[in-house]
Order: C-alpha cells, then structure tokens, then sequence
C-alpha cells in the first residue's frame, strides 16, 4: 500500500485521478490540495466520489504531501516546476500531468508555453511517461512527465511505422480532433456549450503546443528529425481524441503485421482487424488506445486512426499506468475497467 497526494485535484483531470486511485487496491489517498477549495469535501463537489472518497480539499501549504509515496501534479503549467524539487528531495515520486518536464529543449519549451523554465536540471533528469516506449526508465524514475493527450494518440499511431523505417520521415500528416474536456474545467467563452455544440472546426494551425512534444518522441524513435505537420480540431463532444494519420510508403512491408507485433505485449494498446474504424466511445472512461490501419485504394499512403480518451489514456489513466510501473504493482492495477457505453 502508498500512499498518494495530488496537487490540483478540482480540474478533469484531477477529479479523473481521483476516481481511478479511489478504486485502486494498493493506494491510500492522503491529500487532495486547492487553494480555492480547501475545507470543502470532495464529495460535496464532485457527488459520483459520494462513498469513495472521504477526503476534504486542503491548502498545498498545509497538506502532507512531503508524507506521500508519490505525488501527481493535475495543475496548469508552471506549476509543477516550482514545487517538484521540495517534494523529490523529500523522497516522494512525481508524476507532472501537465506540460513541465515534457520537452528536452529549455528553449523550445519556454517558446512555445510562453514563461521562463525555473528547474532545467529537473528536465534533464526526468523520464518521458510513454510506457510503450520507456518502460524500463519509469520503472526506476523519481520524475515523470505524463504525456500530453494529443502526443499519445499520435505518437502510438505513428511508432511502428518510424522504428520501422518504412515512410517518409519528412512528411507525416496528423490531423486530430479532441473533446472539449480537453480544453479545462475553466470558464473560458470558446468552450462554452453554445460555442461548442453543432460545430466543429481547427484550431492552432500555425503552431501547437503539443507539436514540439510529439516531434521530440517520433525523432527519439527515428534516430533523426521527423517532419510532421500537426492539425487539432475541436470537435462537438465532452471526451475523446481521434488522430488520423498519414504517411507515405517508402519501402513495403506486411502494416498489419508490423503494429501487431509491436504492440502484442502492450496491455493498453488494441490493434483492431483490417478495415476496422475505431470510434471515440470505444474507449471512453478506459485506459486504453484503439488503432486501425488502412491503405486507401492500395496506394502509396497509409492511414492510421488512432482513439484514445484524452482523461484518462491521454491522462490520468496514463499517469496511474506509470505509477504502477514504478511501484512494481501489475501495470494494469487499478485501469482494467470496461469502456463506457453509449
């Protein structure tokens, strides 16, 4: 049994974790900190917690967290960055769901997140969150950066391919689309309902924040640069991502075979069969990523699609998955729950 702190627990992806730890057999939640909340029980905010969460909100100044196994960060950027070296020190693992340690480049990182880094030296020590890629690193990592939501989808979609080396590395397409939980609890006018329902549209087309994640990931997988053009789009929906993929074939080989052989040890990655077309509620509430791989008219492009729910494989999933694994628990404690359906 660990115990378990989480710093920010009042957004989608702080409620999510605490709905996946709450049921997890090997974990005492002993803090849930927010500043605005604090006093207030979770259960009186978040009522589908009622009877598995007895915890109040507490202020991060005065909540054990330095008393934990592990602490999560479900907090804006900029936020994990200035508080994780107290809690390493102290002998406590960290989990970032946020953005902070994600990118290698200190400059690229403060490029695209708009503020000056203020622990580099954390950077470079923690470990990329991907367990299908890092596995043996989060095994023994003090600090994890959680992958972004968008990053997973693509870069699952996209690994055999590149490891593989069978496309053209210089121009790979994704266009991807996410529900609006993606975006945040805050009250913001682009993710009010009337903005968001019964339309559809792009968004970030001449930049994305997530771009220089999923180039940094498809590169280490390479061995060299990847060209990549990256287009989100928000869709009408609460949870989801669905990424489709494109690449240009540059030397045959057997698709199906290849992504069912890399992924055939993966407990959360799902091949479907030839022509399959996964959908966003294959996946909702599940820590799970569905993939399907086409060759449109048997021609020189291959399609990968590529679903995921972006809170919790894209998430707080995601991130209890690398708990698992640095804690040596079963990888698949506490996330073998059931895709909710309709």
């Amino acid at each position: 049994m660990i115990k378990v702190g989480i710093v920010g627990g009042t957004g989608y992806t702080g409620v999510e974790l605490l709905r996946l730890l709450a049921q997890h057999p090997e974990v005492e939640l002993l803090a849930i900190t927010s500043r605005g909340e604090a006093g207030t029980p979770v259960a009186e905010m978040f009522t589908s917690l009622r009877g598995s969460v007895d915890l109040e909100f507490s202020d991060p100044k005065d909540a054990p967290l330095a008393a934990c196994d592990i602490v999560f960060f479900a907090t804006p950027n900029g936020i994990a960055m200035q508080q994780a070296a107290q809690l390493l020190n102290a002998g406590v693992r960290v989990v970032d769901l946020a953005a902070d340690f994600r990118i290698q480049n200190i400059t690229e990182w403060e490029k695209w997140y708009g503020m000056k880094h203020v622990s580099p030296a954390l950077v470079a020590e923690a470990v990329y969150g991907l367990p299908e890629v890092n596995r043996s690193a989060i095994r023994h990592a003090r600090l994890v950066a959680n992958p972004g939501c968008y990053p997973t989808a693509t870069q699952l979609g996209f690994l055999p391919l590149v490891e593989s080396e069978c496309v053209d590395l210089s121009s790979l397409i994704a266009d991807a689309k996410s529900g609006v939980s993606g975006a945040g609890r805050k009250a913001e006018t682009s993710s009010l309902f009337s903005e968001v329902a019964d339309n559809f549209k792009a968004y970030g087309v001449s930049g994305h924040r997530h771009l220089p994640e999923i180039q940094q990931g498809l590169s280490r997988a390479a061995g060299g640069p990847v060209g990549l053009t990256f287009v989100p789009h928000l869709a009408p929906m609460i949870r989801g991502i669905h990424a489709t993929l494109y690449a240009r074939i540059t030397r045959e080989v057997d698709f199906q075979q290849l992504f069912e052989s890399r992924y055939a040890d993966e407990p959360f990655v799902d091949v479907l069969p030839p022509k399959s077309h996964p959908e966003t509620r294959s996946v909702r509430a599940a820590n799970i990523c569905r993939i399907a791989i086409h060759r449109p008219q048997e021609g020189n492009v291959l399609v990968v699609l590529s679903v995921i729910d972006n809170l919790v494989k894209g998430a707080a999933g995601q991130a209890v998955q690398n708990m698992n694994i640095m804690f040596g628990f079963d990888e698949c404690t506490g996330l073998s729950h059931i895709p909710v359906f309709p």
